[in-house]
């Protein structure tokens, strides 16, 4: 789906644009918290991403299958629930305290998967570098850490569920029919607040919206996390998620004028150095020639 061209580009680079993305994404999310719901904003998110993905990739029959359906809906499922969790956490806690919790997710699966001291290294670089980004306040609700917590586990899980959706040649049309599945299984959410919780899905604008962030907050980037997931080990994925929140930072001086403090830009440049520092193991051999692969759907591989 995405070419030659993705291929070639440097992990860190289509990381810094899927950031970008998502944080786009992000703002327009901000617009729809005073309509529905934090877990409303996240199903609505999902389900225009599913749509959309399903126009665009047509799956076939056998993207529909019980086989494919075991590793595609577990992503759906982690995906869907990640992004409610952290939607329910910045509602409750700053921003940059549930950045911070939601982190932790990341660092555990890089840490697991450590075999190297630079590797090591690597990851206390990433992990100190965002909380200085983030400037951690302990501050909030116990309710709030708890929902960032969540969404800490879940995107470990995203990280390797999404690995092994990837690593199966299919990864965009495994992706699609996922979250169409998942965001129909979460579709009951809408309904938690009954008419009075519907009416703002009769608003054109709401669902304009709702199609904008699924778009920039979850097509984009996780799209472009299926390409980079094909590429490198899910330790070096772990590490460079780092980038996400120095690409806010960055985004926040160029669009914004927030100049970053002595801390942000420290952060930063911790983050950048555990890019660097960590070792390629797992990674994907460069090959000239791709080796014949054979899949089980119509498509060729991505």
């Amino acid at each position: 789906m995405y070419g030659e061209v993705s291929r070639r580009v440097p992990a860190p680079v289509l990381f810094v644009v899927g950031g970008a993305s998502m944080y786009v994404g992000a703002a327009l999310a901000v617009g729809l918290f005073d309509r529905l719901s934090p877990a409303a904003v996240a199903v609505l998110r999902i389900l225009g991403a599913g749509a959309l993905l399903l126009l665009v990739v047509r799956p076939g029959k056998v993207a529909w299958s019980h086989r494919r359906l075991r590793r595609s809906l577990p992503f759906g499922v982690a995906t869907a629930l990640m992004n409610a969790a952290f939607y329910e956490a910045i509602a409750r806690l700053p921003l940059g305290t549930a950045v911070a919790l939601e982190f932790c997710g990341p660092v555990v699966v890089a840490a697991a998967l450590s075999r190297r001291p630079r590797d090591v290294g690597a990851v206390l670089l990433a992990a100190g570098g965002v909380a200085l980004i983030a400037d951690v306040r302990w501050s909030g609700s116990p309710s709030g850490v708890l929902w960032a917590l969540a969404a800490a586990a879940l995107w470990a899980a995203y990280i390797v569920l999404g690995k092994r959706v990837a690593s199966a040649g299919d990864g965009v049309e495994d992706m699609a029919v996922g979250f169409t599945v998942a965001a129909v299984l979460c579709s009951p959410v809408l309904f938690l607040g009954g008419s009075a919780g519907l009416a703002p899905l009769g608003d054109p604008t709401v669902l304009l919206l709702a199609v904008g962030v699924g778009v920039l907050s979850s097509v984009i980037p996780y799209g472009l996390d299926q390409v980079v997931l094909r590429r490198v080990g899910q330790a070096r994925f772990a590490v460079l998620l780092a980038l996400l929140p120095a690409t806010a930072t960055v985004i926040g001086l160029v669009l914004l004028g927030q100049l970053p403090g002595p801390a942000e830009a420290v952060g930063i440049l911790a983050v950048v150095g555990a890019v660097l520092l960590r070792s390629r193991d797992g990674d994907e051999v460069p090959q000239t020639v791709r080796p014949n692969h054979v899949t089980d759907s119509h498509h060729p591989p991505e």
